[in-house]
Formats: structure tokens, sequence, C-alpha cells
């Protein structure tokens, strides 16, 4: 048997962490055909075969009033899945149950996996699971997913009623609407009308909550029997006003809510007498989303995440500096000089190493993010920001966007710009895209661990936990700045759902943390490879001229000139420290016409020249035209500013056998210092968001006028910021 199961559920309900659980590394990760709402597919085998499992997006409803939404609706009726499986929060039956009834109205072979049974036990919540799964005539599975119990229950029941014929559920809407649906049904199986895909009273109930969606297909199937449709429901509606003060959108809910309890008063769900004591987690709430102790614990969760990070990704960083100083060393030896060993070294070890250097410190803060996520604190801090955020115009959606691109370090804009798409309000949602790329992505992680590490290491996790203030309030400030100027709109209320604290399991940890880390790893041996060889090679063409290239000769014969053939066969014989003092002063002079050429070199390449054209203005930034290179390549993605100044620094440096790593070189490089380090640091913040970013900008804002903006926009708030702060700087130090 070869069957395609979807799971599908409310946000919260553990969807993604039985996904996890039943795929395990066999999933893959892409986007639904047409839209950015990400897509994970996956491979389950059983006794009565390979199970093909697609976990849809999480949602409250089946009405078309998200994307999200209706990703999920369209992906049921056009991929007709054999069964799908409805994760229901036992905790929260009454409010879980109302996507099961739509399922259910929509035809569709339903299981149910009632998740979080240990919750619901801690809860003092009783459930009666054979009279649910009778009463709704649907099999009803007990799971707790987090700790994979019941996974092969489930399995046993979808492989044992895949096949089952479903009679979709009719629920009664009150004599007003059901004697409209019975008239408009017979309209619509009479004309055919989109029956080719829908049943014709689910279209029928479609039109009374007035989707969208529905409506619009009919228009472009039948302009008459859409109108006629559209007369019945105008009618009722105005019969429901004037009779109860109500719509029939109101009204459909309140009758499934109905249903749903006629079901859970029947025995189904029963509670323990001391039921209404505070729960833990009501508790816990109440000092951790306190007015006054909430953001005082925040800060220090985030402090401690920074300190936990930057301490215990130090020893596996320097393996890693050690491991790509070691492959240095090896392509020195094995190859002969020419363009072909400065391409590996400089441009491929140097460049990607650069990167792939901080894979431990990605690692180490991406298992923190995941544990407060999966614990569930990342919706307090988007409960607690909520009432900072309308005070600049934002929404409390807009806090979950700004923590998914990287608000507390490490995340990634694009999927928080994708997160935006929740706001109702478009005035909002734009102002949301705009200011998500000022937070702390991975890709920014990079460059400001190598300036940290460099020139602040004695306060590491202080230093991080400013520049991410930093980027909030500038984030915060810039929406204010919109929101009062070119995005003005009324704010719209904010309601949003506190799952329970739990526990998060070491197996999704380290699932969550993996598949970040990968894509951080991915991203390094495919785009950030491709850039650094190109900026390699605007870094190394066209060279120096003959004429030049013959005065560094020159140079290097007068220093030999009066030397003795003993110092000259010292010096092609003896390393290091071991030699005599005249034929170190003779190796000095040498390498410093080696690294002369070098620079000579490199600022009359392509790059060069580019950097070097711009450095007449970034000069008031604390900016030199090496700089300058990097950060033009970080245009492409963040990380390159790192790979950039690997490869710009190892084309140039002093003695490679004394410094090894990047953040000794910057060290050691004229014009860098704390002070230049941090302007790079708060440009770095703020200037314009990646070209992915940019393009998905474009799409959801739905125009490049608005992904234009916050290019220009941001690269100019980015200079602006540096310059006044190196000026600043420069006169008070």
């Amino acid at each position: 048997m070869s069957a395609a199961i979807v799971l599908a559920g409310n946000p919260n309900s553990g969807k993604t962490t039985l996904f996890n659980e039943l795929t395990g590394a066999r999933q893959h990760v892409g986007n639904y055909p047409g839209v950015t709402v990400e897509k994970k597919q996956g491979t389950c085998p059983t006794e009565s075969g390979k199970l093909t499992i697609v976990d849809l997006p999480g949602t409250y409803s089946l009405t078309a009033y998200s994307l999200e939404e209706v990703v999920a609706r369209d992906f049921l009726v056009d991929e007709n899945p054999s069964m799908v499986v409805d994760i229901v929060d036992a905790s929260n039956l009454e409010r879980n149950l109302y996507l099961t009834v739509q399922f259910m109205e929509m035809g569709l072979p339903v299981t149910i996996a009632l998740n979080m049974m240990d919750v619901a036990d801690k809860r003092r919540i009783k459930i009666d699971i054979e009279k649910l799964s009778k009463l709704l005539d649907v099999p009803v599975v007990p799971t707790i997913a987090r700790k994979g119990k019941g996974k092969k229950e489930l399995l046993t029941t979808i492989s044992s009623h895949v096949e089952n014929k479903i009679k979709p559920l009719n629920i009664s809407y009150g004599r007003d609407i059901d004697t409209a649906l019975d008239k408009m049904e017979e309209m619509i199986e009479l004309s055919g009308f989109l029956t080719a895909k829908y049943r014709a009273r689910w279209v029928a109930i479609k039109y009374f909550e007035n989707d969208s969606q529905i409506t619009e297909l009919g228009k472009k199937a039948d302009q008459k029997i859409a109108s006629d449709l559209e007369r019945v429901v105008e009618k009722v509606t105005d019969h429901l006003s004037a009779t109860l003060d109500t719509h029939p959108e109101g009204m459909i809910a309140d009758h499934r809510y109905g249903f749903i309890n006629s079901i859970l008063k029947q025995g189904v769900i029963s509670y323990a007498q001391d039921r209404n004591r505070q729960q833990i987690s009501d508790k816990i709430d109440r000092v951790v989303t306190n007015q006054f102790l909430g953001p005082i614990i925040m800060v220090a969760i985030i402090m401690g995440l920074y300190k936990f990070t930057f301490s215990y990704s130090e020893i596996p960083i320097g393996w890693f500096e050690s491991f790509f100083g070691w492959m240095g060393g090896v392509a020195d030896s094995a190859l002969s000089d020419g363009l072909l060993k400065s391409l590996v070294i400089s441009g491929i070890i140097d460049g990607v190493g650069g990167v792939l250097g901080f894979v431990p410190l990605i690692m180490f803060m991406f298992l923190g993010i995941a544990f407060l996520e999966d614990s569930g604190y990342l919706a307090r801090m988007a409960f607690m920001l909520d009432r900072v955020f309308r005070m600049f115009g934002l929404h409390g959606s807009s806090v979950i966007a700004f923590i998914v691109s990287g608000g507390i370090a490490g995340g990634c804009a694009v999927p928080g710009v994708m997160a935006a798409r929740t706001l109702k309000s478009p005035k909002e949602r734009l102002a949301t895209l705009l200011t998500v790329p000022f937070m702390n992505c991975g890709a920014k992680l990079p460059v400001f661990a190598l300036l940290v590490a460099a020139f602040f290491s004695e306060n590491e996790a202080t230093v991080m936990l400013l520049i991410t203030l930093i980027s909030w309030v500038g984030a915060l400030l810039v929406a204010r700045l919109l929101r009062s100027t070119i995005i003005k709109g009324e704010a719209t209320p904010f309601v949003m759902e506190l799952p329970p604290y739990r526990l998060p399991t070491i197996k999704g940890i380290l699932i969550h943390t993996w598949e970040r880390t990968w894509q951080y790893i991915q991203k390094a041996g495919t785009v950030i490879l491709g850039v650094s060889i190109i900026l390699w090679a605007m870094m190394t063409f066209p060279g120096l001229d003959q004429t030049k290239i013959q005065e560094f000769e020159n140079q290097r014969s007068v220093i030999t000139s009066g030397v003795s053939s003993q110092i000259l066969d010292e010096l092609e014989t003896i390393q290091g420290d071991q030699l005599s003092a005249n034929a170190l002063t003779v190796k000095e002079s040498l390498t410093q016409v080696d690294f002369d050429e070098a620079h000579a070199g490199l600022k009359n390449s392509i790059a060069g020249r580019i950097g070097s054209s711009l450095e007449g203005i970034t000069k008031f930034a604390g900016f030199d035209w090496r700089t300058n290179i990097a950060l033009v390549g970080g245009f492409a993605a963040k990380e390159v500013v790192v790979s950039t100044l690997g490869t710009a620094y190892s084309m140039g440096e002093v003695d490679p056998e004394e410094i090894t790593s990047l953040s000794d070189k910057l060290k050691a490089a004229d014009g860098w210092g704390p002070l230049t380090a941090f302007s790079l640091i708060l440009f770095t913040i703020f200037y314009a968001p990646c070209f992915v970013t940019v393009v998905c900008i474009a799409k959801e804002a739905g125009s490049w006028k608005w992904a234009g903006f916050s290019v220009v926009f941001n690269t100019a708030l980015a200079f602006g910021v540096s310059v006044l702060f190196y000026q600043i700087g420069s006169i008070v130090l």
C-alpha cells in the first residue's frame, strides 16, 4: 500500500512534532506551487507499505481568510488525500474540533490524533475516547507526539481505515439557513456549478460564509448561477439581521460549536473536582508575563542564551579554524604558485571556510532558540511585546515575524517576511515587511561574531545583547516613522493563543537545530561558494602590469644584492625563530615587499577599484576599500561579508605562519579598532536586505516598488547611523 496522508491541525497542536516523529530524516522542505508557504513532505514505512505524509500549514479553519487556509484547502481538494490525520489538542478539545467538523463537512476521510493527552491529564481533563469516536463516527487515537506515544497505534489505525468510504457531515444551521441551503444545493447540482471539485452543499455554505475564493471561482464558472446564489444569500442575510441581529457567518460558527458541545456533553469529556485550581502554566505566566518582571526576565533569558552560545562554541570554533588552517597549509604545500593556488586558498578555503568556521556558534544559537520555541516561551515574548509594538504602529502578530527573522539572533528574514502575511491590515503588514530585515538573522551572525570576538572579546554576551536591542529599537523607530508618514492607517486588535508550557524533548530540539544548521551549511556550500569565487576573480584580475611587477622585483634584488650566500641559504633551509638576526631582518624586508605587491594587485583589481572609488564617501563611517568590497558582496548574502574579508586579507597578509584566523588579521590590520568594528556592526544591522529577501518582499508586497524602497532606504539609514557613530566616537575617543 502506498497512500498519501495529510497532517492538519491548529497551530500549537503538536502537528510538526508528530510529523517529525513519523518521518524522521525522510523528509524534504519546499514551497507549495505558486506561493511562498512552506511545504513539508516525508515518508513513513509501515507494515502495510510506505505512507507519503504531507504537513499542512497550521490553521484554525478552512475558510479563505488567510493564505495558509487557502493553501491547506486547495491541497485537500486538488490532491484528494487518502486520509486526513487531524491533530487535536486534547486540552482544548472544543476549539480544535471546529476544524475537524469542517474536514467532515468536506467529505474527507478523517482520523483524529488526540494529542497532548499528558497536558489534559495535568489539567484534570478526562476524555472518553471510544464515545468520542462513536459520536463523530471517525477513528480517534490518543497520542503524546513529543514522547512518541501512540505513534504505532496511529499508523495501524490509518492503515485499517485508509480505504473506507466516508459519508459527509451535514449540520443544521437553523431553519432559515437550512431552507436556503437546500434550495442552493439543488441549483448547484442541476447546473453542475463547481461540482467537479466541491460538494454542492459545501459550496452553498461557503457562499454564506462569504468565502472570497469560492465566490470568485463561481463568477468565472457561471455568472448567472453565481448571481442567483448571491441573491439567496443576500435575502437570508437581511432576514437574519432584521430578526436576530446576526449574520450567516456568525450563525454557522455558532451552530458548529453547538454541534461540538452536544457531543462533548454526552459524557465525552469530564473534569476532576479540583480542575478550577490555577494551572502550572498560569502560575508561571503570572511572573513571566508580569508588566514589570516580564521584560527583565526576557532580557535575562536572551543574555543567558548569548552567554551559553559564546561559552560553549568557543572551543569548537577553534577546532574549525584549525581545520581550515590545516587545509590551507595542505593546499599551500601541494599546489605550485599561480592562479589555481590563489583560488583554492584565498577564494575557497579562506572565503567559504571563514563562514563555515561559525557553524558551531550558529548551531548552539539555534539549539537555544529551539528550546525556547518548543517550551512555549517565544509565544510569551510576542504577548508581552504586543503592548510595545502597538505604540509604534505595528501589530502583535508582527512580533512573531520579528522573532522568526532573528529577533534573538539566528533566524532568517525570508520566513520572517512570509510570516507577516498573517496580518489582516495591509498597512501593518507592509510596515512589518519593511522592518523585519533589521533583525539579526543567521547571515548577519557570523559578521557580528567575527567583530565581537576580535574587538570585544571580554564582553561578548553583553555586546551581542546590545546589538539585539539596537536592531529592535531601530526597527520600531523606523516602523513609527513609516506608519506616521507613507503608510498611515488605523491599528487593528490583537488576539493570540498562549500554548501551555512544555518540557521540550531532546529529539525535537535536535531535529529543529539540525534543520536550521544544515540550511546554513548548504547556503555556505552553494550561494556563498559561488559569490566567493566571483569576488575572488574580481579581486584578482586584471592584476598588476609588467612595469609594476618589475618594480617589486627590483626591490627584492636591492634587498638581496648585498646579502651573503650563507644568509640566502639560511632563508631557504631554516624556518621561523631559528633564523639568525641578519637573516630574520632580510626575511622581514622581503615579506614586506610581497605584502606591498599583493596589496597593490588587490587594489588594482576590479573589486579594488570599486572599493577605492567608494572610499571617498565611506571613510566617514570608518570603512576602507577592502571593507567596501565586502559590503558590496553582502548585498547578495550577508555571510559574504565574512568570506570576502577572509579572501581580501588572505591575499595580502604579513606572515601566514603567525596570523591564522581572520579575527587576528583584522586586529593586526591598519585602520581597524573597536570604533571601526562597531561602526561596521551598525551598518550590517540596518543596510539593504539580501537579494532573496528583496525578492520575497516584492512578492509579499505585490510590488517591486517597496522592495526597491527597502534597498535604498535601509542602505541610506545604515550609512547615516554608521557615519554619526564613527564621527562622534572619533571626537570623544
